[in-house]
């Protein structure tokens, strides 16, 4: 490749720049804006008698020869546009500007092609960002929170407690939760994982095997369960119950104490249940709800805290799309997932690593394994045997930022065939009461 600098030995300026009054050459000069300048070059080979005749080697613009060779003419085009740059320059450096360019390189004569103004088109769209998107929560600004349920429901208090003055953006769905921080809908999620009383929330366990989302932290919800019906309504007109799967469970022995000859119906959610029966003014249909669902969608409450265990804690998780920075100066808690070829076997030597280092484990919880839920086991004096595949779900105490915890999971890794870390987040410390019943 030849070099495009001005000091190229075959090339001379002179007889490139020629003034309008050179015969055969037709160049002008346009005054354009100091902005941008496009030199156009039209170049053709020269051909004999016909079209069909070889091209010649030698090139010229609009019948002005310039060298004798190809790479002689694109060098040509180079230095020319490398001058009107620099004139240009030179000329606004001057107070000119682009009334004062009169002239490249001493001839008056280039032809400069102006390109149209921006205004004279639609405006382009500006690109997205991920600014666009979802801004950067700043200290003291809203984020956006995505829970399960509509407004008044246990998961819109967590998410408050959570996120203090943050917006909520219920979902109907847990899996929509987790799609919504995926696709930037929201900035964060806060989804239960498990109850006091009735236990993990397995759907979410499975959800978060299936998504990338990173726990970032952890707010424990005491939950106080209220009886609610339309205002008027009398305990002795009701024939059903509706509330979540988990609330009808945790209020069960209260409301037969009750004496309630009413059948339970299971809905999506405990405040749902409490809109729906506002919506459609149902007087013989109670819900299970909160007392701010009651004071969202005008029921009263027939009876306040019903559930059958006063410690009745429900523990949430704070999901987002980038995990947090481990730290060692406040109690941290790391869940992770893992499974293992052999099956059940390999567990006891995966909790003698945390048990060898003294690490605590707050919870195991064990998932059929979707993608190979049985494992078959051929022995000459038994047969085949049939094992179920686990998945297992294990929250510690201990910081990944810690060596200990780091060479704990070194030896997991060690005796598992798949190993996940899904969080390593700050344990939720705050102080709670026990919630009372009023009869």
């Amino acid at each position: 490749m030849h070099s495009l600098s001005p000091s190229y030995p075959a090339l001379d300026l002179k007889s490139i720049t020629r003034t309008t009054s050179s015969p055969g050459l037709k160049l002008t000069h346009n005054r354009v804006g100091p902005a941008r300048f496009v030199i156009q070059c039209v170049s053709r080979y020269e051909s004999a008698n016909s079209s069909a005749a070889a091209p010649t080697t030698r090139f010229n613009i609009a019948a002005g020869h310039v060298g004798g060779a190809r790479h002689e003419w694109q060098s040509a085009c180079a230095i020319l546009a490398s001058k009107v740059v620099s004139q240009q320059q030179d000329t606004e450096k001057s107070g000119g500007g682009a009334d004062g360019l009169s002239n490249v390189n001493g001839h008056p004569t280039l032809d400069l092609v102006p390109i149209k103004e921006s205004n004279s088109y639609a405006p382009l769209p500006k690109p997205l960002s991920i600014a666009d998107l979802s801004p950067a929560p700043m200290h003291g600004s809203k984020l956006r929170v995505a829970y399960q349920g509509v407004p008044g429901a246990y998961s819109e208090a967590a998410a408050g407690k959570a996120y203090p003055n943050c917006e909520a953006i219920p979902c109907d769905q847990f899996e929509v939760a987790f799609q919504a921080v995926e696709l930037w809908i929201a900035d964060r999620a806060v989804l239960p994982v498990e109850n006091s009383l009735g236990g993990s929330i397995h759907r979410n366990y499975d959800l978060l095997l299936r998504h990338r989302l990173h726990i970032v932290g952890e707010v424990q919800l005491p939950v106080h369960h209220c009886l609610l019906a339309l205002p008027g309504v009398r305990k002795e007109y009701l024939t059903r119950v509706i509330s979540h799967p988990q609330a009808l469970s945790q209020c069960e022995h209260t409301l037969t104490k009750m004496g309630l000859n009413v059948a339970r119906e299971a809905v999506d959610d405990t405040a749902g249940a409490a809109e729906y029966i506002a919506t459609n003014n149902l007087r013989d249909t109670a819900a299970i709800a909160s007392a701010r669902a009651a004071e969202l969608y005008g029921m009263q409450i027939l009876a306040d805290g019903i559930q059958d265990d006063s410690g009745n804690v429900t523990r949430f998780v704070m999901l987002a799309r980038e995990p947090i920075i481990p730290r060692t100066d406040r109690p941290f808690k790391t869940s992770i997932v893992f499974a293992h070829d052999k099956g059940t076997s390999v567990l006891f030597k995966v909790l003698s690593a945390f048990a060898f280092r003294n690490i605590s484990l707050t919870k195991i919880e064990s998932r059929p394994h979707r993608n190979r839920p049985i494992r078959l086991v051929d022995d000459a004096n038994v047969g085949t045997a049939k094992h179920f595949e686990y998945m297992f779900y294990v929250d510690f105490e201990a910081s990944l930022a810690e060596a200990r915890a780091q060479n704990a999971l070194a030896e997991v890794q060690e005796f598992t065939s798949f190993l996940r870390v899904l969080g390593s987040y700050p344990m939720d410390m705050t102080p709670w009461t026990p919630s009372s019943r009023e009869d």
